[in-house]
């Protein structure tokens, strides 16, 4: 059988994402995970103190996980994934719960916010690729009901969204308009990871 992916072993991603995970998956690439432990509050704290912008923080949050599980297998590649809400001079984090989730929506309807997607692929404890993508989106406006319906219909899966929205799945009734990439979207950008990964030797297409 021919196989896509061509490295000794399978990739290892710096996550328990199941969107991550299916988007490299169904990409033909062969996938471990392992949760990277990082704090990710601690590091955001510290690049508050460096006044890093959405996008840096983004890179920085990825590549502290790529090298936290690269340091424990430092023989494997390992890729390490983040995303970045911002809108205004806001940076949004994963809603506690529902009353949260509808603060978050009230905040972004009818307003054009960007995600900003990073990875790193880290080896032996150092970086080896790193890259950022972002996209934009314009949410509707949307009212308390239609708020509070679409939190009804979409469940408490969406509390695991910074921005409270699925866009695989009944998130996509929330927009406008989007300029982006879809995996850029869902939290990592393929385009520029399958092209590092071909630079590194990994891939036979």
């Amino acid at each position: 059988m021919t196989n896509l992916w061509v490295a000794a072993a399978p990739l290892l991603l710096a996550s328990t994402s199941r969107t991550r995970r299916t988007l490299l998956e169904s990409a033909g690439l062969s996938v471990e995970t392992q949760s990277p432990d990082v704090d990710e509050r601690a590091v955001e704290a510290a690049a508050r103190s460096e006044a890093l912008s959405p996008i840096d923080l983004a890179r920085r949050l990825a590549t502290e996980k790529a090298l936290a599980v690269s340091r424990r297998n430092p023989e494997r590649l390992v890729l390490g994934a983040d995303q970045v809400l911002d809108c205004g001079d806001k940076i949004f984090h994963k809603p506690a719960d529902r009353a949260a989730a509808r603060v978050h929506l009230q905040s972004l309807a009818g307003r054009t916010h960007a995600l900003h997607s990073a990875g790193s692929l880290a080896q032996g404890g150092e970086i080896v690729a790193d890259f950022c993508v972002s996209a934009h989106l314009a949410m509707r406006g949307l009212s308390g009901e239609a708020i509070d319906l679409y939190l009804d219909l979409a469940g408490p899966e969406v509390l695991h969204s910074v921005g409270v929205y699925h866009f695989e799945g009944l998130g996509i009734h929330l927009f406008d308009h989007v300029d982006g990439d879809h995996s850029t979207i869902l939290g990592l950008p393929l385009i520029p990871l399958l092209a590092a990964l071909r630079r590194l030797g990994c891939l036979a297409l």
